[in-house]
C-alpha cells in the first residue's frame, strides 16, 4: 500500500493522541486498528511495513493508515513520535495522498498543531480535534492530489497572502514580493490559475467576502465595508451593484440594515 484516500468534510473523532516511545524493549511492534486510522509524526529512523509494503521512516515524515491495515514497525532504537488514533466519516471530496511522505517546510507547524493537540486531550477535547483536522488539511495539501497539479507555488502564496490582507491596502508589487516572484510573473502566472488579473482576483475576492457578512454577519454596512478594504462608502456601493449586481442593503435584505 503506497497511497490512502482522506475525506476532510468533517472533523475527525479523536480516540487517542500522545506521545509515543518504542524501540526500547522490543525492536519491533505490530499493529492494526480495524476503525481507526493511525496518524504519525515521527523524530526517528526506522522502517515500516503496512500490508507488506515496506515505508523508510525518517525524521520529519508523517504516515496515515487507514484502518483495517495491519503495520509493522522495526525500530533501529529508542524511537519517539506524536500520534493520534481517529475516526474520520467519508464525508466531502475524496483526496488522495501518500502513505507516507515528508511534512518539509510545514513540520514546525504540524508539530506544533499535533503536539497542542496532545496537551488539549485532558481538558479540551474540542481543542484536540480541531488541532487534529486542521493538521490534516496540512497534510492532504502536501502532495497535490493525483492526476490535479496543484497551483504554483507562487499563486499559492499570493492568494493566502491576499486573503490574511483583505482588509488593508493590497497593490500587485506588494503581493509579488509576498509571493516571491516578479509582477509581471504573478500577473501571468495569476490569470492562468484563475483566469484574471491580480487586480481582478483580489476585487473578486473582497465582493465575494462582503457578500458573505452581508448575508451571513450582523456587522453594519459601514463595517463590512472597512472588513473587505472599500471602507470609502459610495465605491462600495458602486462595486456591489457592479459586481453582484444590487446595493449593500438590497443584498442584506433588510430595509433597516
Amino acid at each position: 500500500m503506497h497511497e490512502t484516500e482522506l475525506h476532510l468534510g468533517q472533523p475527525p473523532v479523536v480516540v487517542n493522541a500522545g506521545v509515543g516511545v518504542h524501540g526500547v524493549a522490543s525492536r519491533t511492534d505490530v499493529f492494526r486498528l480495524p476503525e481507526l486510522w493511525q496518524l504519525h509524526l515521527y523524530e526517528y529512523d526506522a522502517d515500516l511495513v503496512v500490508d507488506g509494503t515496506t515505508h523508510a521512516i525518517r525524521p520529519g515524515r508523517i504516515s496515515l493508515v487507514p484502518p483495517g491495515a495491519t503495520v509493522r514497525y522495526r525500530y533501529r532504537g529508542r524511537s519517539e513520535h506524536v500520534y493520534a488514533h481517529l475516526s474520520i466519516l467519508a464525508t466531502g471530496p475524496a483526496r488522495t495522498l501518500p502513505l507516507v511522505q515528508d511534512a518539509g517546510p510545514e513540520l514546525p507547524l504540524l508539530s506544533a498543531l499535533l503536539r497542542e493537540a496532545v496537551a488539549a486531550v485532558p481538558r479540551e477535547p474540542e481543542r484536540t480535534r480541531a488541532e487534529i483536522w486542521a493538521a490534516l488539511w496540512r497534510i492532504a495539501e502536501l502532495a497535490p492530489t493525483t492526476g490535479q497539479p496543484g497551483p504554483h507555488p507562487a499563486v499559492s502564496a499570493a492568494i493566502a497572502y491576499i486573503e490574511a490582507h483583505l482588509e488593508g491596502r493590497l497593490t500587485v508589487p506588494e503581493i509579488a514580493r509576498a509571493a516571491g516572484v516578479s509582477h509581471n510573473h504573478l500577473t501571468r502566472l495569476l490569470r492562468e490559475t484563475t483566469g484574471t488579473t491580480v487586480v481582478g482576483y483580489v476585487r473578486r475576492r473582497r465582493l465575494d467576502r462582503a457578500h458573505h457578512l452581508l448575508r451571513a454577519s450582523t456587522l453594519s454596512i459601514p463595517a463590512v465595508a472597512a472588513s473587505v478594504g472599500i471602507p470609502d462608502l459610495q465605491a462600495f456601493n458602486k462595486a456591489c451593484r457592479r459586481e453582484l449586481g444590487a446595493s449593500p442593503r438590497a443584498l442584506r435584505g433588510s430595509p433597516t440594515a
